[in-house]
């Protein structure tokens, strides 16, 4: 039986970013803290815990001092910044790139733009990410999940639609054509696709490689935003996909009569966890 792992699967350079900043701190003198966990992988999280790495959540940060807190690649909103200069906390800011510059669009529309602007913005409720940009607004963002949440929309109002930088494309582009069916041509509304292409762009990779393969196992945790869309594309396009969140999840009759077995994973898989997953299926007795 032949394996492969997805060459473009793994880690994006902003969770690379934030976990090379974590385990360079965690080298220094001193005790490091994350604020909630770095990545959405329990196996990642664990392996940089048994490095010292502490995870707290933002209960906890409130009531920390004199301390040095990590920020991971999602972001945070202002309060969490005014929170660390409060309580002396030196703050190593892991945030990623794409959504600094997506806060400051943020940011910059609400400031700039009149009272009843409604600031819309397409992504997972409650989302680390989601929250960051929410709070770029003074928590006053509206934020939708699908077409029937946009009855929280007035479409009457000037609208700004935002994206989470994980989200489909696809999605996004029903969610513009959705708004614009409820406005006329003198409607003020502006969206921005502040999708992330480096994300976006491993939908068309893995539906190939989904496709190319008797057998596909998706590894990613479950928490994970970006590995549920991808998951779900690996099913589109091959019913004979698994997901799991670690190796020991993986059950021998999902190989019977297959040749050739793809393993894949999230943004936020690590490559050491898809290699032990093939290890493991490369060792497995089965019955054909």
């Amino acid at each position: 039986m032949i394996i492969e792992i997805d060459e473009h699967s793994g880690f994006c350079f902003g969770v690379v970013t934030a976990i090379q900043k974590a385990e360079e701190e965690l080298k220094k003198d001193g005790v490091l803290y994350c604020l909630g966990d770095i990545v959405h992988n329990g196996s990642e999280v664990e392996r940089l815990e048994k490095l010292g790495l502490i995870t707290i959540n933002h209960e906890q940060f409130e009531r920390l001092h004199d301390a040095k807190v990590l920020l991971r690649a999602h972001g945070e909103p202002p309060s969490t910044y005014e929170t660390a200069r409060r309580n002396n906390i030196t703050i190593i800011d892991a945030t990623c790139p794409v959504v600094l510059l997506l806060q400051k669009k943020i940011k910059d529309e609400y400031d700039n733009t009149p009272a009843n602007t409604q600031i819309v913005i397409f992504g997972k409720q409650g989302h680390a990410e989601v929250n960051g940009l929410v709070g770029q607004t003074g928590n006053r963002a509206i934020v939708v999940e699908n077409k029937a949440d946009l009855q929280k929309v007035d479409f009457t109002k000037p609208i700004r639609l935002f994206s989470q930088t994980t989200k489909s494309v696809e999605e996004f582009n029903e969610i513009v054509k959705e708004i614009k069916n409820h406005t006329n041509l003198s409607s003020d509304f502006y969206f921005n696709d502040t999708i992330c292409r480096q994300v976006a762009n491993r939908i068309p990779n893995i539906r190939q490689f989904a496709k190319n393969h008797d057998i596909i196992i998706f590894v990613s945790g479950r928490k994970s935003s970006n590995g549920k869309i991808l998951f779900e594309e690996c099913k589109k396009v091959n019913p004979n996909s698994y997901q799991i969140a670690e190796p020991d999840e993986i059950k021998p009759e999902w190989f019977t009569h297959a040749s050739n077995v793809g393993i894949c994973g999230a943004t936020s898989t690590p490559k050491w966890l898809m290699e032990k997953a093939a290890k493991i299926i490369s060792e497995l007795k089965i019955n054909s």
